[in-house]
């Protein structure tokens, strides 16, 4: 079998849905036998300066030969040149957690040049790989990627105990870095609404990734008066993260578009009633039994959604069993693994 390069832009440690699959595929790929390597691209992508695109070059020249695959993130892939790609010397993989046009924030002359590059780059790679079957249906439709040469391979989540709630005033908890997609903000104004209701939320994510998102977050929090409710817990991982779930009552999502929904499947895998929005594939990856589910951008509409499941706990409970049972049925990250590795497989 060919050796996988998988070639990853910017830090591999850094907590995002994106960079936690990338860390589990090639730990999964290690256990399993399968020879894979971490080539680390420079970090300024999905906007990279002429000298991070070199840097690329020589990356690529430095590591990989024909008889190797080059996996490449889609954070990176989606915008390297055509010229930059017939460089490259092994068969491309290309792996897409979702578009990049699809940020949010972004300026449209910006996200068009970004739909053009993407559609650009997938019709050079050998294989596409998409975290979700809404993302790949969205590189065909839109991108034009090929149906016989793209595979899904959805993340894993691991086994974990059921949560057991806070014990007292429902505890609310988000789970996502603080950038302009994740809407952080409408979660706000929607509960600014709810201050008859007793509540807390907690929102755990990094504001590295835009830092004025996070400042303008945490000034809107303030002036709507929830400094006292509403707590930015940062990024977690590990045992604080465990307990961050364990210890919640519902999980919230405000995203305007996911090319899975990790956080959302960590939450089905402990059990937690969900309230989310359906940007994406996170319709899919939420079943209708376990959640209260609305369209992105609609506050009123997450407003009265958040009301009734704080004031129900009824309602908490069937939504909390339902995904339970869902969470019971979600992938592993050995099987995301083996479809990657059979992908290189079949280009052997």
């Amino acid at each position: 079998m060919r050796r996988i390069v998988f070639a990853i832009p910017g830090d591999i440690e850094a907590r995002t849905g994106g960079y936690g699959y990338d860390r589990r595929v090639l730990a999964e790929l290690a256990r399993q036998g399968v020879a894979a390597v971490h080539l680390a691209l420079p970090g300024g992508f999905p906007h990279p300066t002429a000298a991070e695109e070199r840097a690329v070059a020589a990356a690529f020249d430095g590591e990989l030969t024909a008889d190797d695959v080059a996996l490449i993130d889609g954070l990176a892939y989606g915008v390297l040149s055509e010229t930059a790609i017939a460089s490259i010397a092994a068969p491309i993989v290309a792996l897409c957690h979702h578009p990049l046009c699809l940020e949010a924030g972004l300026a449209p002359e910006r996200a068009a040049a970004l739909r053009e590059s993407e559609r650009r780059a997938l019709a050079c790679a050998a294989r596409v790989i998409a975290t979700s079957a809404h993302t790949g249906e969205t590189l065909i439709r839109d991108f034009g990627a090929s149906e016989r040469k793209l595979t899904i391979a959805p993340p894993g989540t691991d086994p974990a105990p059921r949560a057991v709630g806070s014990g007292g005033a429902p505890a609310l908890l988000a789970v996502g870095s603080i950038i302009p997609r994740k809407a952080f903000h409408l979660l706000v104004e929607a509960l600014s609404g709810l201050a008859d209701l007793d509540w807390r939320l907690a929102i755990v994510g990094g504001a590295g990734h835009s830092p004025q998102t996070a400042v303008d977050l945490v000034k809107l929090i303030e002036a709507k008066g929830l400094g006292g409710r509403i707590a930015l817990r940062g990024e977690l991982s590990g045992e604080a993260l465990d307990a961050a779930y364990h210890g919640a009552d519902v999980f919230v999502s405000a995203s305007l578009h996911e090319g899975y929904g990790m956080a959302l499947a960590e939450a089905l895998a402990r059990g937690l009633p969900i309230v989310a929005t359906t940007g994406g594939a996170a319709g899919d990856t939420i079943p209708d039994s376990a959640a209260l589910k609305i369209l992105p951008g609609e506050v009123g509409v997450l407003r009265d959604a958040l009301r009734a499941i704080i004031a129900d706990s009824a309602l908490r409970a069937r939504l909390a069993e339902a995904s339970w049972r869902a969470g019971r049925a979600l992938p592993r990250w050995e099987e995301t693994a083996r479809i990657i590795a059979d992908v290189t497989r079949g280009l052997a």
